[in-house]
């Protein structure tokens, strides 16, 4: 495809940002290690400075992407409480927190034109936004997390069948965690306004995590999501 300079110069530049986000936040992780065993202040700070970088790569993540301006923001309150429904613990939810404000991170190797194109994309194109998960999982794997964020990021597309990408993994060889984001990023979507299409209602969503249980899709993920929406009152704000 042929792409304009500005289009590659502004891609450069944001690039560079993010490298330095994430290099801001390799640095937070450091200062972690080293403050580990002082008082409960300096872990107050510590997870502060965590998140404010993971919020900030977050943004970088979004700002190319009209379409996706709060998606990963409203996918991570869902999947955090389907996971709180399932009985996980705090520590797991707060890795899962983590994973899911930046699971399209990867995004920002996709040329804009592919993120808001109008209509249906080739088949070269949706190769192209295949790729973000491991364009994410290669930003995130040298961050020494205290939770497994860069695969769960790198399998939040993979299914129970085996059907998903990058991997082809099934069943037990997806992280719970992604298998709760994978759930929780398809309801947003759906029903979200998207290039190709205007939102959809949160019943058709419902309709289709609920006709793939145990398909695609984990059966009881499925159920704790089903449940909050149809009895617990959950929205999006």
């Amino acid at each position: 495809m042929d792409y304009s300079k500005k289009n590659k110069a502004q891609l450069i530049e944001e690039i560079e940002a993010l490298q330095e986000k994430v290099a801001e936040l390799e640095r937070a992780l450091a200062e972690r290690k080293r403050t580990e065993q002082e008082p409960r202040h300096s872990y107050a700070v510590w997870r502060r400075t965590l998140d404010g970088t993971v919020h900030a790569l977050a943004a970088i993540a979004e700002e190319r992407d009209p379409f996706a301006v709060g998606h990963q923001q409203r996918v991570a309150r869902l999947a955090c409480a389907i996971a709180k429904e399932m009985g996980l613990s705090e520590e797991q939810i707060e890795g899962l927190r983590m994973a899911a404000l930046i699971h399209d991170l990867g995004k920002t190797s996709v040329p804009v034109e592919v993120l808001v194109k109008p209509i249906p994309l080739s088949d070269l194109e949706r190769g192209l936004m295949k790729m973000h998960v491991q364009a994410g999982y290669d930003i995130l794997k040298t961050i020494e997390f205290p939770w497994p964020v860069a695969e769960i990021v790198l399998q939040h597309h993979e299914r129970l069948d085996g059907s998903g990408y990058p991997q082809g993994l099934s069943s037990d060889d997806i992280f719970l965690e992604a298998r709760i984001l994978a759930v929780a990023d398809l309801v947003d979507i759906m029903t979200s306004r998207q290039p190709q299409r205007l939102a959809l209602s949160i019943d058709e969503a419902l309709e289709e995590i609920s006709a793939n249980r145990g398909v695609l899709y984990d059966p009881e993920i499925v159920d704790a999501c089903l449940k909050l929406f149809t009895e617990k009152g959950f929205e999006f704000e």
